[in-house]
């Protein structure tokens, strides 16, 4: 019975970082241990159950001794009022005898309740620890997908700053200022390709404006 206990406290004082230290995933690791730890748990369950039916079994066959002992003794008591020694004298024979019988039947439920107390104890221990485990292996099983997330966004930060992201972007900005060079070229050729009508045109233009301003004035509404 008590090996599951000490295998339980073993684990868990200095197996349990070994077994870490050679899990190549530590979450699944967790999650077997706890298994065993439930496997133990339930086995001591039913030691204790039938170390608790043993012990009311017992009491039960205790009990029902006394009460024939004191039957007994009730039954003398009858058979002096009676006037009957013989028959009060193989009474309190009779008594005396279920009287042992009583007594070791007491001794060893006393044990047995003893006993069935401290697997109690014991049970009550190793359920602690185990949602002590659990809580642990809740808080380790969250580091660990923390520790997961934080590797997969450093790889992810390191290869954005890659020197093939950067070439990267050096050609694409190469590119566009190409595109800008391209576009300011066009717009000087199409300055150069305007015709002599149009230049006369924009002369004709500036004509017209002297005219007016010539007559605005002679008008006086300069």
């Amino acid at each position: 019975m008590f090996k599951f206990f000490s295998r339980v406290k073993t684990v868990v004082s200095s197996e349990m970082n070994s077994m870490l230290d050679k899990a190549e995933d530590p979450v699944k690791m967790l999650d077997q241990f706890m298994r065993e730890m439930e496997s133990d748990i339930r086995e001591v369950e039913s030691a204790v159950a039938k170390q608790i039916a043993n012990e009311k079994m017992l009491h039960r066959k205790y009990s029902d001794s006394q009460a024939l002992v004191e039957k007994r003794q009730g039954q003398a008591e009858k058979a002096i009022e009676a006037g009957n020694d013989d028959l009060a004298r193989r009474a309190l024979e009779d008594k005396s005898d279920l009287q042992q019988q009583a007594d070791s039947l007491n001794q060893s439920w006393e044990r047995a309740k003893k006993d069935a107390d401290t697997l109690r104890e014991k049970l009550d221990e190793m359920k602690k620890e185990y949602q002590d485990m659990k809580l642990k292996k809740d808080s380790m099983k969250a580091r660990a997908e923390s520790a997961k997330t934080r590797t997969k966004m450093n790889r992810t930060m390191s290869s954005i700053g890659s020197d093939d992201s950067k070439r990267g972007f050096e050609r694409m900005e190469e590119k566009v200022m190409q595109f800008e060079a391209e576009a300011d070229t066009s717009e000087d050729l199409s300055a150069g390709n305007r015709s002599l009508d149009d230049e006369f045109e924009d002369l004709e233009k500036n004509g017209v404006d002297d005219q007016l301003a010539e007559l605005k004035k002679k008008m006086g509404k300069e």
